[in-house]
């Protein structure tokens, strides 16, 4: 059951959550602009960096299908705001490290710790707002994110030099800790929109929707177009412009901003029109298959050196705003009490492929390096695996089709 609030509680609600996934997205991107830093300091190979920056997508992957079941029981209120007292304290713990081992835990328990950032955002949303307004909101949270990820790209890089990357990870835990006190005073009771399954029923219905068709076709896009964005933006772009396109470490953040700033260009189109689009029948579904097929080109278009630069990473990020739709698209299909259950599996999806794309981004270009290849020509084949993986995960998408307006 949706009840619309009254328009000043709602805004409250949505900067409320807004701040919480702008925290999310920062500390997922983030290490694509300390990356350097961090190699210089402790002598980590590309395996291993990936490896590190990847276990934020392995323990917030795992953590969806009890933060769903959890959302649909509890509500949004208390667990993300819980979850987040415990990213400050992986943010403390990463700040403390001083080898791999306790920066590879404290980036888990950030991982872990902002994982209902935005899956407990669209649940409030399902519960406190009309159908109709779904695509817009979850368009205007993902600009939140998006504003996290340009303020990790030139922001950070800038303060590197001032408090360096320890420092930045001091004022994150700070910032984690007054955000989860904001959850708890500005989110309204959420008593009246929780699931009152058992916790068997709970778990039942988690094994109904990973063997539904329904679902299957849209786990595979998600892995390698949603994780395969994240793997991106929050590692390899820098190393990419830097390898194969020649670029020192502050124009490669420069052109971080381009695709932050592109994905907030998208997903700000999305919150404006996404009312108007739904009520003239353009479906989430629809709007995944023209976005991933001009991402297909753009990436294509990165690969071979077809366009330039700023153009060919703006376009990347403005169409990745219809990653989120994904959600809305599978959720469609299922009663909305499940909402929660079904959000967080493409959840999962999408991060277990981000941290198989990251990792394996590092292997890749390791154990070609190892075998004599140039570090440009390795990434290049590195990222063409991955094109071509995002092909075959687009197909299914053309044989699924929305259901009535009315399930959306």
């Amino acid at each position: 059951m949706t009840s619309v609030v009254r328009p000043r509680a709602g805004l409250r609600i949505f900067v409320t959550f807004a701040l919480g996934y702008y925290l999310s997205y920062l500390l997922r991107t983030v290490n694509a602009v300390i990356s350097p830093a961090l190699t210089a300091e402790l002598g980590l190979s590309s395996a291993q960096l990936g490896l590190l920056t990847s276990t934020y997508f392995l323990a917030f992957g795992l953590a969806q299908i009890p933060v769903g079941i959890a959302l649909d029981r509890y509500g949004p209120r208390r667990v993300e705001a819980l979850l987040l007292l415990l990213a400050a304290g992986g943010a403390a713990v990463f700040a403390l490290g001083e080898g791999f081992l306790p920066l590879a835990g404290g980036r888990a328990m950030i991982g872990l710790g902002v994982s209902a950032c935005l899956m407990g955002a669209l649940k409030g949303f399902a519960s406190w707002y009309p159908a109709e307004r779904q695509s817009s909101m979850t368009g205007f949270i993902m600009a939140a994110g998006a504003l996290g990820a340009l303020t990790a790209s030139t922001p950070v890089e800038a303060l590197l030099p001032w408090v360096g990357w320890r420092g930045v990870f001091w004022l994150v835990a700070a910032s984690g800790l007054v955000v989860a006190v904001l959850m708890i005073t500005g989110l309204p009771d959420e008593a009246a929109h929780t699931s009152k399954d058992t916790l068997g029923a709970a778990l039942a219905s988690v094994g109904h929707i990973f063997r539904s068709p329904a679902f299957l076709r849209f786990a595979a896009a998600s892995a390698c177009f949603t994780g395969g964005f994240m793997a991106l933006q929050g590692l390899w772009a820098v190393p990419w412009l830097m390898h194969v396109n020649g670029l020192e470490l502050a124009r490669a953040a420069h052109y971080l901003v381009v695709l932050n700033v592109g994905m907030l260009c998208g997903q700000l189109a999305v919150g404006a029109w996404g009312t108007h689009l739904s009520r003239r029948g353009v479906r989430p579904l629809h709007l995944m298959r023209l976005g991933y097929a001009g991402m297909l080109a753009v990436e294509a278009a990165i690969v071979f050196d077809l366009a330039p630069l700023f153009p060919a990473w703006f376009l990347l990020g403005l169409l990745s705003a219809v990653n989120a739709q994904s959600y809305l698209a599978a959720a469609s299909h299922f009663p909305r009490a499940l909402f929660a259950r079904v959000s967080t599996a493409v959840n999962l999806m999408a991060f277990a492929g981000a941290f198989a794309v990251q990792w394996g981004i590092g292997l890749i270009v390791d154990h070609l390096r190892g075998g004599g290849m140039a570090m440009a020509a390795a990434l290049g084949v590195a990222l063409g695996i991955l094109v071509t993986l995002q092909v075959l995960s687009y197909l299914p998408l053309w044989f699924t089709s929305p259901p009535p307006q009315g399930r959306a």
